[in-house]
């Protein structure tokens, strides 16, 4: 009877939510960097600033205090790159995630996907994609990076993201988000 219900919860846990990300294959890659910020993590940086008068911060607060996980993945290597478009372009139609913009700026091509949240403002998921992203957006040490894929999970309240976007110092055009309204 042990080994029936161990059987059981081997197969049921996937679909709890214990499953690994899709996007986790690229964590043990060497061609590809990768930030992964938990909710204590975010828990612990709320806490900290819980106290800041500056509306950005107490926007910051509550938006971080909503989010499970943030992971960033980027990388310089083509063939890095076109796994990565692959691999986000396989789980935004197998989550049937929704396309919430785009922005073209000479060749850099960037696009925001969500998946809706308890309402109109929140989301449950919100991916951003950015390829071709040129000199002008080098990194430190002058590393160029080509590719950059974003997930968040949580309670996202998306006039919010702005700030959140603001401090962590990201692409340009997702300060384009809070103003979708």
């Amino acid at each position: 009877m042990k080994k029936i219900s161990i059987l059981l919860v081997a197969f049921v846990l996937p679909y709890l939510g214990i499953s690994q990300s899709i996007f986790d294959k690229f964590e043990d890659s060497e061609r590809i960097g990768s930030v992964t910020i938990n909710k204590g993590m975010l828990n612990l940086v709320a806490k900290m600033m819980e106290h800041d008068e500056d509306e950005d911060a107490r926007d910051f607060v509550d938006i971080a205090k909503s989010i499970n996980n943030i992971k960033i993945f980027m990388s310089e290597d083509e063939g890095a790159s076109a796994d990565m478009s692959a691999t986000m372009k396989q789980y935004v139609r197998s989550s049937k995630l929704e396309e919430l913009m785009k922005v073209k700026d000479g060749d850099t091509n960037l696009k925001f996907y969500i998946r809706n949240g308890k309402d109109d403002n929140h989301v449950a998921e919100l991916l951003m994609f950015v390829t071709g992203i040129d000199d002008k957006h080098q990194g430190k040490h002058g590393r160029h990076f080509e590719t950059v894929l974003l997930t968040m999970t949580g309670d996202i309240d998306l006039t919010k993201v702005g700030a959140l976007t603001r401090k962590m110092d990201l692409h340009d055009g997702l300060h384009k988000i809070d103003k979708q309204e």
